[in-house]
């Protein structure tokens, strides 16, 4: 495998450029490659492929990517973290938290948009973190863990919901928000986001190393002279960096930190400094797919992306979750 890793890096980035490519071509029109060559340089700005291309297909694509990738690394990295295959910032309400955070955001500070994503931080850090130290201080068991993410989901839910009867303007484009779907993007909207993913991202590949040790325990970690509680708080923060700018621009988004992590894993192996990157390049090609399927298979409506990966990772989910139940197999 270790000879390998150049060749499956070098696979996976060619399929997520493939899934690119396709999200470009097709949709409820589909475009030929010459017509997408023409409006990626063409001044033409009056052209209706120019305007499909650049202000819908370019700015969609580019989202499903950044998607892909903060989600995927975040559910890495609590994985990883919380030494618990079922954590993701689906499952443990991550997502819920940043989402009512960003709700917060728009009933408070409805013209500044640039306030989202320090807001969608902001509530999957403090969700993180409270799981976290629930896993601490009690029963850190797997079912202790999607229970108490189950919980928080479903108040942080009710708030959403309380929101959207006080501000009556504000639930009415909020359908899409709350399954998760990357149409209605723009560049304008991805550029914070995205610096702060890729930035999360790279610094996720610095510390890989530092959640190798810690995979091997806290009392290995402090002998090789690593700041435990400090690491686990600064990867707990870029979780949340990475979870919360997807959800400022994608919504609530499910079970991608589930899915890929635990596929790469299985296959690749459990070192991270494989892993992320690994992860990140499926995980923005699922998320790509996902999307594009729910533009082709229902043209010409549209099914957001989020429906699908629901649909798709809540069965992966319940196989998990019957699979091993604290850490033990069960048998039939």
């Amino acid at each position: 495998m270790k000879k390998n890793k150049p060749l499956i890096i070098l696979l996976l980035s060619l399929l997520l450029v493939l899934c690119s490519c396709m999200g470009l071509l097709f949709g409820s029109v589909s475009l030929d490659p010459a017509q997408i060559i023409k409006a990626l340089f063409s001044q033409d700005k009056n052209s209706t492929v120019y305007t499909l291309v650049q202000t819908v297909r370019i700015p969609r694509v580019l989202g499903g990517m950044l998607a892909g990738i903060g989600l995927a690394c975040a559910g890495v990295i609590l994985q990883s973290v919380m030494n618990n295959s079922l954590a993701s910032p689906n499952t443990i309400g991550v997502n819920s938290g940043a989402g009512f955070a960003v709700m917060l955001s728009m009933l408070f500070f409805p013209a500044n948009t640039d306030l989202i994503p320090f807001f969608a931080f902001c509530g999957a850090l403090l969700t993180t973190l409270f799981v976290f130290f629930l896993a601490c201080f009690a029963d850190s068991s797997r079912t202790t863990i999607v229970l108490a993410g189950i919980t928080i989901s479903s108040f942080f839910n009710a708030g959403i919901n309380t929101i959207k009867i006080l501000d009556t303007e504000l639930s009415i484009n909020l359908t899409s928000f709350m399954v998760g779907s990357l149409s209605g993007l723009t560049i304008k909207k991805l550029v914070l986001p995205g610096i702060c993913i890729l930035a999360a991202f790279a610094l996720s590949l610095i510390l890989a190393k530092a959640l190798n040790i810690l995979a091997l325990g806290d009392d290995i970690a402090h002998s090789l002279g690593m700041r435990v509680f400090f690491t686990r708080f600064l990867l707990l923060t870029l979780a949340s960096i990475l979870a919360g700018c997807v959800v400022s621009y994608g919504g609530l988004l499910s079970f991608i930190g589930l899915i890929v992590p635990h596929i790469c894993r299985q296959i690749f192996g459990g070192d991270a400094r494989f892993l992320l990157p690994c992860s990140a390049l499926l995980g923005g090609s699922f998320v790509l797919l996902c999307d594009l399927a729910g533009r082709v298979l229902f043209a010409p409506f549209e099914l957001p992306a989020g429906i699908l990966m629901s649909f798709i990772g809540g069965p992966f989910f319940l196989y998990l979750l019957l699979k091993k139940k604290g850490g033990r197999r069960i048998n039939a």
